[in-house]
């Protein structure tokens, strides 16, 4: 009966939020290079990170 009263602590609940939200982004990426929109990345020579980073969440790189 004592296990049902112990309560996760914020430490826990944020690397879960963080593990979560890392794991979307990694779908994110992976469908966007599905779709064609970013070059895989051994394709991607010469391009920055960052760049591939931002088009998964819909920037437009002239924006930039």
């Amino acid at each position: 009966m004592a296990a049902r009263n112990k309560k996760t602590t914020m430490a826990k609940l944020n690397r879960e939020n963080r593990q979560r939200e890392k794991r979307m982004e990694k779908n994110a990426r992976k469908e966007a290079r599905k779709l064609g929109l970013v070059p895989a990345p051994a394709e991607a020579e010469g391009e920055p990170v960052e760049e591939a980073w931002q088009l998964t969440r819909g920037l437009d790189p002239d924006q930039l």
